[in-house]
């Protein structure tokens, strides 16, 4: 029997209570287990932009945030229902701009709502969210079990950030299976994701695990300390291009020079972006690459640049998997969809 890490469980994300969305605050996870309470979806927006949840936690947060505000709006007329759930799927798409899986998923949730319009906005949403909550469930298991596949026993697994369930569920398909993996875990700056989410869930699974710093991937690549490098994906295009956390193109670079396998665990790769060319990088405050953990770590007058992810180029990436199979970057298009 697999079992989720706390934080891969629907409470370890969020949980709506009564008028109130509790989304766990990742910042201050593993130290402190505190959720921040939001009561309107700007609210949630701000909580998406100042990184209390990240990676795949919006997605459940802004699916539950519709819930939230049709139960909140339900004395609107029918129109006016329909309307404000359409300002608060783009307002909360915008948050997060390169999450395009959080984009499609509010844009499913809406689309229901216009089709099923002789009913209750409110019932239709909760109805629609469960669904693409179970189906999201679903997919997460099914790339998990794939991902597995592409596991050796005794391999040594880099990973970048806080993959999240398919990555920690293709190891957990690959421990039950009787494989014995390691995992070297980035530590993600400046919100040190590898180090407070990704390596406290493995530890839970009982994954061995050990930290490294950002920079260094590319020197165990090289001494031969890695046998696997494996990360999410937090946007495909249809051309194979993979978009991760930064830092993921540094290590994609070192797997081709030195003949390392990356493989890039997608839950839907995205029909509207086709190349690179297509897609929006969220640019964050410089200021957070100035400090970690609330600590400076430069002067005041010293600026910062922080893009948020990397775009790594098709021929970099080795497979991708999906819920439509292990494929290479060139059949996305045909397959991935």
């Amino acid at each position: 029997m697999i079992h989720l890490p706390f934080l891969l469980t629907e409470d370890g994300v969020c949980r709506l209570q009564e008028e109130c969305l509790f989304i766990l605050d990742r910042r201050r996870y593993p130290f402190e287990r505190v959720e921040v309470p939001c009561r309107s979806a700007e609210e949630v927006a701000t909580a998406f932009k100042e990184m209390v949840t990240q990676g795949g936690g919006p997605l459940e947060a802004a699916l539950k945030t519709m819930i939230m505000e049709a139960r909140n709006h339900e004395r609107l007329s029918l129109f006016e229902q329909i309307q404000h759930l359409r300002r608060v799927a783009r307002l909360l798409s915008d948050a997060r701009p390169t999450n395009t899986t959080m984009a499609r998923a509010l844009d499913e949730v809406i689309a229901e709502v216009e089709k099923r319009n002789d009913e209750s906005p409110s019932k239709v949403v909760e109805e629609t969210v469960r669904m693409i909550l179970d189906r999201f469930a679903g997919i997460y298991h099914q790339i998990g079990k794939l991902g597995s596949t592409l596991i050796n026993d005794g391999d040594r697994i880099l990973t970048t950030c806080f993959a999240e369930h398919t990555f920690l569920l293709s190891l957990l398909y690959a421990k039950q299976a009787g494989k014995h993996v390691r995992v070297l875990v980035s530590e993600t700056r400046p919100y040190l994701q590898g180090s407070r989410l990704a390596a406290p869930s493995l530890e839970e699974a009982g994954i061995p695990l050990k930290i490294i710093t950002d920079g260094m991937g590319p020197t165990m690549i090289a001494a031969g300390e890695v046998q696997v490098y494996m990360t999410a994906a937090d946007l495909v295009c249809r051309d194979g291009t993979v978009v991760n956390k930064i830092g993921t193109l540094a290590n994609a670079l070192a797997c081709s020079r030195y003949g390392i396998p990356y493989y890039a665990l997608a839950i839907s790769p995205d029909p509207n972006k086709k190349t690179r060319a297509d897609v929006t990088i969220e640019m964050r405050d410089p200021k957070e690459v100035t400090q970690c953990m609330g600590m400076r770590t430069t002067f005041d007058t010293i600026e910062g640049v922080y893009p948020a992810f990397d775009i790594v180029d098709p021929e970099l990436v080795t497979r991708i998997i999906t819920q439509k199979g292990i494929l290479k970057p060139s059949e996305v298009e045909e397959h991935g969809r």
